[in-house]
């Protein structure tokens, strides 16, 4: 059954319009998702388009810039087709919005076209299009608001891992959560990313021994830092950063498996013109995992990028066995990506 989708006029606070969690989106004529927290607002974003195309699979979905707004194109994309299908219209950048958008968006506030949910995403970072946040907030058009919130404490991340946990219906201990958003403080995507693998890859309860094994404490982390840290060229301060984690007890096989993670979205991504939204929706990624790689990629080819891969290949068996000395394989793979030269040159 489909939520409803007239607004209640029993806000608390200075709006009109019913607040809802963006863990449990449904569709509205006018949906906003509001705040600076990508994660949970690609999780709305998407929920929502699921939503809708579970009720019918026909679904027309529409991508809009704000700030590069065409006149007309909100009413030509919200407007009833021939047959008739659903129709969502996704709004980006709206605190960046043009004069033309914010005079359009809000006169389609007094007439929402039937049978389309516009999702206008503002992210908060200015009060561009207040005007039209004011509006939809005192109730006009019949929407919904989605609240995204930075999450920068620790008891926020612990309650964001922790909903992650509740919603896929599996039991993580406290100690096993504590020890998971302690190796992730300070990224939530990365933490998100952890959870799901968590979720996906382990039958039953999730004890603090299975984070261990994952995770080994900080050792996830630190093998992002140091990927990270080689990727972007930075050759001395990653193989600081790879005895460092080294020397605080990381496993070399999990070091390895990071650098061939982040390499395989860079692969996947590279020579891609495509938005984020609608590659990541092809490739079956999140949006910010594109615009990750896309950063990442900065300064790389497709011959260094293949060495890369090649190298951490190689490392990959040298580190479960193939090779006497682990941590020279792992010294080599970090040389090879760091300097993107053949080792030894």
């Amino acid at each position: 059954m489909a939520a409803p989708r007239t607004p209640s006029r029993s806000g608390a606070k200075p709006t009109k319009i019913p607040r809802v969690s963006w863990r449990e989106p449904h569709p509205a004529p006018i949906v906003l998702v509001s705040g600076p927290e990508e994660v949970c607002a690609e999780r709305a974003i998407a929920g929502v388009r699921d939503y809708l195309r579970a009720e019918d699979p026909a679904l027309e979905v529409s991508d809009v810039r704000a700030d590069d707004y065409a006149p007309g194109t909100l009413l030509s994309l919200t407007s009833p087709s021939l047959f008739g299908e659903p129709r969502l219209v996704r709004v980006s950048g709206v605190e960046k919005c043009s004069d033309a958008f914010i005079q359009e968006a809000v006169s389609y506030l007094d007439n929402p076209q039937e049978g389309a949910t516009v999702i206008l995403r503002h992210t908060g970072a200015s009060v561009r299009g207040k005007k039209l946040l004011d509006a939809l907030r005192a109730g006009t058009g019949g929407g919904i608001e989605i609240a995204c919130p930075a999450v920068k404490r620790d008891s926020d991340r612990v309650d964001f891992a922790a909903g992650e946990f509740r919603a896929a219906k599996k039991r993580i201990a406290p100690a096993a959560l504590r020890a998971l958003v302690s190796a992730f403080a300070d990224d939530l995507t990365e933490l998100a990313a952890a959870c799901q693998q968590l979720i996906g890859d382990v039958d039953g309860d999730i004890s603090e021994e299975i984070v261990t094994k994952y995770y080994g404490g900080r050792v996830e982390v630190s093998a992002f830092v140091v990927a990270d840290t080689a990727i972007a060229g930075r050759y001395g301060e990653a193989l600081v950063a790879l005895r460092h984690a080294l020397s605080s007890g990381a496993d070399p096989v999990p070091m390895v498996a990071a650098f061939a993670m982040k390499l395989r979205t860079m692969a996947r991504v590279a020579g891609n013109r495509e938005p984020s939204r609608q590659l990541a929706q092809r490739l079956g990624m999140k949006d910010w995992q594109v615009d990750r790689a896309r950063r990442d990629l900065a300064g790389w080819n497709e011959r260094s990028l293949g060495m890369a891969i090649q190298a951490t290949a190689r490392a990959d068996g040298e580190v479960k066995g193939a090779a006497r000395d682990p941590i020279f394989a792992l010294e080599r793979m970090v040389t090879v990506i760091a300097t993107r030269q053949p080792f030894g040159e």
